[in-house]
């Protein structure tokens, strides 16, 4: 999403309303989103809806201030990224680093997997997942 490439600046104003108001504009994006997922959203998504992971609840396609979340569980304030090819460009790792130091700054804690481990370590995946959760397994 090119037009959200700047991360806000630490004195930005809108931070405080950033947790409860979210502009209408990523609201709408996050929605197209949520239907065409790539195969390995797809394919984490099928373990994590319904609450199948644990009884934990993910949501898909999140907004979060000016962000879109893969998945975001409330609960435990963990954002869930899942990356592909264009995440190993050096403009794509800067700005990722950005957006997960941004998150982290406001208590979240963002993991991400590339679609290769979501695809064929899918297990090491969930179980990274629930521990991050706090799940004992």
């Amino acid at each position: 999403m090119a037009e959200d490439r700047q991360v806000p600046a630490e004195g930005d104003d809108h931070q405080e309303r950033a947790r409860h108001h979210v502009h209408p504009i990523i609201l709408a994006r996050a929605r197209e989103l949520r239907q065409p997922l790539t195969p390995a959203e797809q394919k984490l998504w099928r373990y994590l809806r319904r609450k199948q992971l644990y009884g934990i609840r993910f949501r898909r396609q999140h907004p979060v201030y000016r962000f879109i979340l893969d998945f975001f569980c409330f609960e435990h304030r963990l954002v869930i990224e899942v990356d592909g090819p264009s995440h190993a460009k050096p403009e794509q790792q800067r700005y990722d680093a950005a957006r997960t130091e941004w998150l982290t700054r406001r208590g979240y804690r963002v993991i991400r997997f590339t679609n290769e481990e979501v695809f064929k370590q899918t297990e090491a995946v969930l179980i990274t997942i629930a521990r991050a959760c706090e799940i004992e397994i």
